[in-house]
């Protein structure tokens, strides 16, 4: 088994693909009406969905909004330089809302930005994070 895709319900589905494909550099793998049941399918991600978990924009026609609820955490992205990804990202009008920095408890350098929708996207800077999981899987001398 592997994990296919994350379904995420929007409000604007062409504002929704403006951020995660301008803003988040991601690409439109796929785009399907379903006039039968009044919604729009878009499937968005960095490769191939024969091979890579991507993310489903499902838009509900007419519906502009969703209560998200307090359940729904958030979808984390690897960065390479998490500080120049922010900067691009405001740069393209996409909002911050935690800035970069160590993790609480922690050394690993994460951020947070929003979807319009109000969705929450970590940012995990990789090598601090790849660093912290091996030495997680080193053994520890015991002795003193």
């Amino acid at each position: 088994m592997r994990i296919l895709h994350t379904m995420l319900r929007v409000g604007n589905l062409e504002e929704s693909l403006k951020f995660y494909c301008d803003v988040l550099g991601m690409n439109l793998i796929r785009q399907k009406d379903y006039p039968g049941g009044k919604f729009t399918l878009a499937f968005v991600g960095y490769g191939d969905e024969a091979s890579e978990a991507v993310i489903e924009l499902t838009y509900n026609w007419g519906v502009d909004t969703y209560d998200l609820g307090n359940a729904y955490g958030h979808i984390a992205l690897g960065v390479d330089d998490i500080y120049a990804t922010c900067a691009k990202i405001k740069s393209l009008g996409g909002k911050v809302i935690r800035e970069p920095g160590p993790m609480q408890h922690g050394s690993t350098v994460i951020a947070f930005v929003e979807d319009p929708n109000g969705y929450k996207i970590e940012l995990i800077q990789l090598e601090i994070q790849e660093a912290d999981a091996k030495s997680e899987q080193e053994p520890v001398n015991a002795s003193v």
